[in-house]
């Protein structure tokens, strides 16, 4: 196999290991994406006269011969390639020839490996809306079941004012349709072209066309000045880190009033046997390990993104290879996720709350009553608070 670096120089197979990392394993996500930004390279390439007609048309059906092979199975990323680009270029060479070797003119792994990553992100990120606004539905159809339960609100854990179904369900359907707007927010870096930086100092004696590669890849703008690529590394994935990190606090909490709702001494609510699970020891339970998880997936999602913050935070200007390291607490963050907030939908739904069993103390009215004493006495609301407080208190 050979390195798009090689040299013919001998590679001790520890380096190899340590230096392609999980990149071989994890880069299986990015075939597609590499595929999309390779064609557009090679096709801006023969529109600048800079590649042969024939051997762009050569290349790009090469090209999505291996993507549609790969997503058969036929053929997978192995350590000896390093990464995707390597293994689709090798394999490239291999089918077609020489003209395999055409397709890297003017362009290195750095901007390649961000241009497919960014498409991936964009992608990514609307998938994690999906599964958001999923999340969004199970919320509004337990309203529309069971929005006119009673429910009581807790300040500090203490029972305090009036609420609903509807109302405690309400709360956290805003709270994800900011997720949502957030992450749609989070595109801006992402959408960025870097094709054309390539090893962060641009291409000094190529032509190249790097509107065309933005057009053709659906990015919103190409990156300039080329010297800045290098810098937004890391950028545009904390920023959706960042988000996604936000959107799984907001589950966490709901989760978490879930399981106080399940506990015997509440009882608010029934849990459907499918989303339970049992003791190894104690047959009469069933555990929430659902609820639980996903309360703790917050956790792995903010050290997700503090280690993607980190990887950058005192790097110098240019390519440094640290950046490659943070593919999997990316990828891990936006895995999660979705799965977190799929999971979660579907044991909304299948959640009832038990009406029977929600004591509300009638205290949770103290505030209305002191409003009402003020709207019926005119009186000042803090001389309102004082009366009713005395009342609840036992004074006169």
């Amino acid at each position: 196999m050979s390195r798009l670096w090689d040299k013919g120089l001998p590679l001790d197979e520890r380096v190899l290991r340590y230096t392609a990392g999980e990149d071989h394993s994890l880069d299986g996500r990015l075939v597609d994406y590499d595929i999309r930004a390779s064609i557009a390279h090679a096709e801006m390439l023969a529109a600048q006269q800079l590649l042969d007609p024939g051997d762009c048309r050569r290349i790009c059906d090469g090209l999505r011969a291996l993507g549609e092979e790969y997503r058969d199975g036929q053929w997978q990323i192995a350590l000896a390639d390093e990464d995707v680009h390597t293994a689709l270029e090798s394999r490239l060479t291999e089918r077609i020839g020489a003209a395999g070797g055409r397709l890297h003119l003017g362009r290195s792994r750095n901007d390649q490996v961000l241009a497919a990553l960014r498409l991936y992100l964009l992608d990514a990120a609307d998938a994690a809306s999906r599964s958001v606004a999923g999340m969004q539905q199970a919320l509004a159809a337990l309203e529309a079941r069971q929005g006119d339960v009673a429910l009581p609100g807790y300040t500090h854990m203490q029972q305090a004012m009036p609420s609903s179904v509807a109302l405690w369900s309400a709360g956290f359907a805003a709270a994800f349709a900011d997720a949502v707007t957030g992450l749609a927010a989070s595109r801006r870096r992402m959408a960025q072209n870097p094709l054309g930086s390539a090893a962060g100092y641009g291409t000094p004696g190529l032509a190249l066309d790097r509107e065309a590669t933005t057009e053709a890849l659906g990015f919103a703008e190409t990156q300039c000045p080329v010297t800045a690529v290098q810098l937004s590394r890391g950028k545009a994935e904390a920023g959706l880190l960042f988000e996604l990190t936000l959107a799984t606090q907001d589950l966490g909490r709901l989760a978490s009033d879930l399981l106080l709702y399940y506990t015997q001494e509440f009882a608010y609510v029934a849990l459907a046997d499918d989303v339970t699970t049992g003791s190894s020891i104690m047959p009469q339970k069933r555990n929430p390990d659902v609820l639980e998880l996903v309360r703790a997936a917050a956790a792995t999602l903010q050290a997700c993104l503090q280690e993607c913050l980190m990887l950058t935070m005192k790097l110098p200007s240019g390519f440094q290879r640290d950046a490659q390291r943070m593919k999997a607490p990316l990828f891990r963050g936006i895995d999660l996720t979705i799965e977190s907030f799929d999971v979660m939908a579907y044991l909304v739904s299948r959640t009832s709350f038990i009406a029977g069993n929600i004591r509300m103390d009638d205290s949770l009215h103290a505030a209305e009553e002191a409003y009402a004493l003020v709207t019926r006495e005119g009186i000042p609301f803090r001389e309102a608070y004082r009366k009713v407080a005395a009342r609840y208190s036992g004074g006169a």
